[in-house]
């Protein structure tokens, strides 16, 4: 490692290297371009794997991928769907002596969950137009990896941590931390871009659980978060009449007055499993 180490830091600096090449952010792939090699250490510093896979969604010019290589031993996956990064990438790989793999591969399609070998982590400054649904692609394959270290909008990241009874509580939330221990780790101002975006970043650690904190049907607690909060505003009861209503949640013991976002991740968890026993 220490050979690979001294190879890349002693590489041009990013920012030179992308004004040669002309390798200007897209606006259409949702590119925002980190060249701060503290904060691109910082966020390679958080993953929880040392060996076996790190998957990089996105790399861009590669800022964070040269932070993996030397923060980490692990290899690097590089998924990218851009061919101007592809091929401005080649430096980093002969550096990265074997350890450095680049994949042209859509992130919303590619099965990241096989990719490599065991234990497996993503890392990603992702695009803010497709996070939420990367994110919940991947939940659905949550036990196939060790952690998930992940770049979102400050809103939607709060989202992601949101306990009962706040603003920001919601589907994503419970979703969320149903499959994992979710943690905020730090927030990255829009100066730090390139472009600078209008708004916040933040870095959230995903943690999968071995299991889900309640059992229940992922589809049908899916079911019952949508429910639920297309009327956040309302009671519960109301929320839910076209399922029991007040009659479901009673038999549940949910107070049928409560709102949505006053109801822990358990009670969801039994609604749809009620809900499971009256398909069933």
């Amino acid at each position: 490692m220490s050979q690979i180490k001294s190879q890349i830091t002693g590489l041009p600096p990013l920012s030179l290297l992308v004004a040669d090449s002309q390798l200007y952010a897209k606006k259409s792939l949702g590119q925002n371009f980190l060249f701060d090699l503290n904060l691109t250490g910082k966020i390679a510093a958080q993953t929880l794997v040392q060996h076996g896979t790190i998957i990089e969604v996105g790399p861009g010019p590669g800022g964070l991928t040269r932070s993996l290589l030397t923060h980490t031993d692990a290899d690097i996956i590089a998924v990218e769907k851009d061919r101007r990064a592809i091929s401005f990438l080649d430096h980093l790989v002969a550096a990265a002596g074997g350890r450095l793999t680049l994949e042209e591969a859509d992130a919303l399609k590619a099965p990241l969950w096989s990719y490599g070998t065991a234990p497996r982590a993503i890392v990603a400054n992702l695009p803010y137009n497709i996070a939420t649904t990367l994110l919940l692609n991947w939940l659905d394959h949550a036990t196939d990896f060790t952690s998930f270290v992940l770049m979102f909008q400050k809103e939607v990241a709060l989202r992601i941590c949101a306990t009962p009874s706040t603003a920001a509580y919601g589907r994503l939330s419970i979703i969320s931390q149903w499959l994992t221990q979710t943690e905020l780790l730090f927030d990255i101002p829009p100066e730090a871009f390139v472009p600078a975006p209008k708004i916040t970043s933040s870095v959230v650690r995903f943690v999968p659980r071995p299991e889900p904190l309640f059992p229940c049907d992922k589809a049908t607690l899916e079911l019952v978060t949508a429910k639920a909060f297309s009327q956040r505003r309302k009671m519960l009861r109301a929320s839910f009449k076209s399922l029991g209503g007040e009659t479901m949640l009673k038999e549940v013991g949910i107070d049928p007055t409560m709102r949505p976002q006053d109801l822990e991740i358990e009670g969801f968890c039994a609604l749809a499993r009620h809900l499971e026993g009256q398909i069933s």
